[in-house]
């Protein structure tokens, strides 16, 4: 199978980042001074909040019934199958025990 040329240059790119992280020549370049750190703004905070509040997309009541129906349905199957498990165990130990106390 033939590489495309996009995954050679890929390749390449992970190759380099791979040497950065494990100190090679390209690891000596010097950092970037880090930037001043702003105090915390309290009003710019909360805007942003609103902001990104603004961006989520919420489920309609149709599709929130829909999902709470179908948890509701798969509790109870779990539950049921749960419950079925538990009784053949406490028959198998029970007969178990019966042979061992025989009688």
């Amino acid at each position: 199978m033939a590489r495309k040329k996009s995954d050679l240059a890929a390749m390449k790119s992970r190759a380099a980042r791979s040497a950065v992280v494990a100190g090679g020549p390209a690891a000596a370049a010097p950092a970037k001074p880090a930037a001043p750190k702003k105090p915390f703004n309290p009003a710019r905070f909360f805007r942003e909040v609103q902001a990104e509040g603004r961006k989520i997309s919420w489920t309609t009541r149709r599709e929130t019934w829909i999902t709470s129906v179908f948890v509701l349905i798969m509790v109870l199957v779990a539950s049921m199958f749960f419950f079925g498990v538990d009784l053949v165990l406490s028959w198998a130990i029970n007969q178990l025990l019966k042979l061992a106390t025989a009688g």
